[in-house]
């Protein structure tokens, strides 16, 4: 349980959520009920960040200030998430539609948008290795890349015979 803090204090809480969907309140308030916040409020503020997520579960990360009582929401994709935001998939209902099966590709420039946009989120020292970890995501997802499974064109990044952008 958080304790009570300094109100010039800047507390991070983050949560796990399906894009726009609004939670139970009951699930949120032991999370930033002591933080003095609004859980109701706090949960349409999620809801409205995540509009976009429609239907994936994405992490979301709160900023609570301590004075004005305001939460600051800030999305924070996985891969997958993206991977599957990439092919523009239609929204699914969770509850109805189970171990859903993808076949379709992924271009190579999406994957390198992609890990760029993960590079800051990757232990990986070069952007080569960051693509080859969206690959690895891709391949568990059971996504192609240009026709070809995911791990042939690893291999061939490995061997030199796929040219990555630097950085």
């Amino acid at each position: 349980m958080l304790s009570k803090f300094d109100p010039g204090e800047i507390k991070v809480v983050y949560l796990r959520c399906t894009g726009n969907e609004v939670r139970t309140t009951s699930a949120l308030a032991p999370k930033i009920g002591p933080l003095g916040l609004s859980p109701k409020r706090a949960e349409d503020d999620i809801a409205k960040a995540t509009s976009d997520w429609k239907g994936l579960r994405i992490t979301v990360k709160t900023d609570h200030p301590g004075q004005d009582r305001q939460a600051q929401v800030e999305v924070v994709p996985s891969a997958s998430v993206l991977v599957i935001k990439a092919l523009k998939e239609p929204p699914r209902d969770r509850k109805k539609q189970k171990n859903i099966k993808h076949s379709e590709n992924i271009t190579m420039d999406e994957t390198v948008n992609i890990a760029g946009q993960m590079r800051h989120r990757s232990w990986a020292r070069e952007l080569s290795r960051t693509i080859k970890e969206i690959l690895g995501t891709a391949q568990s997802l059971g996504y192609n890349m240009d026709g070809h499974h995911s791990h042939d064109i690893i291999d061939d990044i490995n061997s030199g015979m796929v040219e990555c952008p630097a950085s």
